[in-house]
């Protein structure tokens, strides 16, 4: 009896120890789960790319503790592309650290053709007009051939990349490319065991004056003849129109009130 008592504590027990170690698996899958991050309302990917597209989204928020979301829509009540991209932020709510909050956004209108970014909060700052518009640049012919997978994705690889330099920074300068740090390191490195080389030769003592006779040797003559001085003034025009191609827009507020950087175009 006694025994049986014991085993039925020690069922009791087990129970409960179990179910404490069983709580924080269940928290945890809970907590891995996937922000949706992707909105392919115009069903321009495939179940497969867009799990991919997913996936790399989450990951490159973490970093940059900003949402990169992709919208897509074939505007069938015809709205411009910015209005769409405000409104979608403004009920919607998206953001990293909270609802409305750290998000940038590509707005893709097959309707019209028009490609909208936008950064909101922390992106506003880090992705500002300009480097929307380097963005921009960098992926409106992916779409323009129908490649929106990979554009959807320099997107997102190019914003986070840009977001890892402060502002006002050329996130495009050569000096940054880790590529062109190699060669310089290289040549650099090259340059210093050449030196290294050519002092370990020994030094040359000999020079013009070791054969010269200094009694017989000397300047025969010298002569400066001064003919004249000509300047000539030419007066350069400069353009009063800016250089640039379609696109730009710039940034504005939602109607709910949310500040943010902006850049549109065709493709």
């Amino acid at each position: 009896m006694r025994r049986q008592g014991a085993l039925l504590g020690l069922g009791v027990i087990l129970f409960f120890l179990l179910g404490h170690l069983l709580l924080p698996i269940s928290f945890a899958s809970a907590d891995a789960g996937e922000k949706k991050l992707i909105f392919d309302k115009a069903k321009l990917l495939t179940e497969e790319e867009y799990a991919e597209l997913n996936t790399m989204a989450n990951e490159y928020a973490a970093k940059r503790d900003t949402d990169f979301i992709i919208l897509t829509t074939n505007n069938d009540l015809n709205l411009d592309v910015v209005l769409i991209t405000e409104k979608f932020y403004d009920t919607q709510a998206p953001g990293y650290d909270k609802p409305h909050g750290n998000t940038a956004i590509l707005t893709l209108d097959m309707k019209n053709r028009e490609v909208y970014l936008a950064g909101f909060y922390k992106a506003e700052k880090y992705l500002d007009d300009e480097r929307l518009d380097r963005i921009r640049s960098k992926i409106t012919a992916e779409f323009s051939e129908g490649n929106y997978r990979l554009g959807f994705e320099k997107f997102i690889k190019t914003s986070y990349k840009y977001m890892g330099f402060e502002p006002g920074v050329d996130p495009d300068n050569i000096l940054f490319n880790v590529g062109f740090q190699v060669i310089a390191a290289l040549v650099m490195g090259g340059l210093v065991v050449g030196i290294m080389a050519a002092r370990t030769g020994g030094r040359v003592t000999v020079n013009r004056h070791t054969y010269e006779n200094a009694r017989t040797s000397g300047v025969v003559d010298r002569e400066d003849r001064f003919i004249r001085t000509s300047v000539t003034k030419q007066k350069i025009e400069k353009s009063s129109s800016s250089s640039g191609g379609g696109g730009g827009g710039g940034g504005g507020t939602t109607s709910g009130g949310h500040s943010h950087s902006g850049s549109r175009g065709s493709f």
